[in-house]
């Protein structure tokens, strides 16, 4: 089912957290925050949003590197449900698409709630000290990729932090396939901004 991200509560600070990464290292929010900015996605490996777009994601994150901006990806879908977003696979697609940042595995789900994530893809553009100034769309793409001359929202929001430590004004929501939660009782939204212990 798709869904869009909510309306952004922007000015938080980014959760805390300890990741397994497709290198089989455990990874902290703290260890691969960039010098001028960080930005959380919440990707997988099975939807055809994320599928139509990954390409542009490896893109602006090899272009954000030189700025002092990390990139962070995070899968929280349940893989028992979706074993295409199983932890081996996650390791297959990193190396087939040799990704330019780290993507970790949110088994218990936490580190998604924490943050208020609802689909994938969803970003999250963090300033040097780790406040939220961006959470909208990559670009205008869907299920299909925008034309190649569309608007880069999500990097020109990202350089814009990185430089002056503020986003765009206007910000269009994410739209992507809803996250595949373990317990279909709390499958509502997560309240999300909740502190997590490193």
């Amino acid at each position: 089912m798709a869904v869009t991200t909510p309306i952004a509560d922007l000015g938080w600070h980014a959760a805390p957290f300890r990741l397994k990464g497709v290198d089989g290292k455990m990874h902290t929010l703290k260890e691969l925050s960039g010098r001028h900015g960080t930005l959380v996605i919440f990707i997988c490996n099975h939807c055809p949003y994320v599928k139509a777009v990954l390409p542009r994601i490896i893109r602006d994150a090899r272009e954000l590197l030189p700025l002092g901006v990390n990139t962070i990806a995070i899968n929280s879908n349940d893989d028992s449900t979706y074993p295409e977003d199983s932890f081996d696979n996650m390791q297959r697609l990193a190396a087939e698409m040799d990704f330019p940042f780290h993507y970790l595995h949110d088994e218990t789900q936490e580190v998604a709630r924490a943050y208020g994530a609802v689909c994938t893809p969803d970003f999250y553009a963090f300033d040097a000290g780790g406040c939220l100034h961006y959470r909208g769309r990559l670009d205008a793409s869907g299920r299909e990729p925008a034309p190649e001359d569309a608007p880069r929202e999500l990097f020109d929001a990202m350089r814009l932090i990185a430089y002056y430590g503020y986003g765009p004004g206007d910000q269009y929501p994410s739209i992507g396939c809803s996250i595949k939660w373990r317990d279909t009782e709390l499958a509502e939204a997560p309240s999300g901004q909740k502190a997590l212990a490193a």
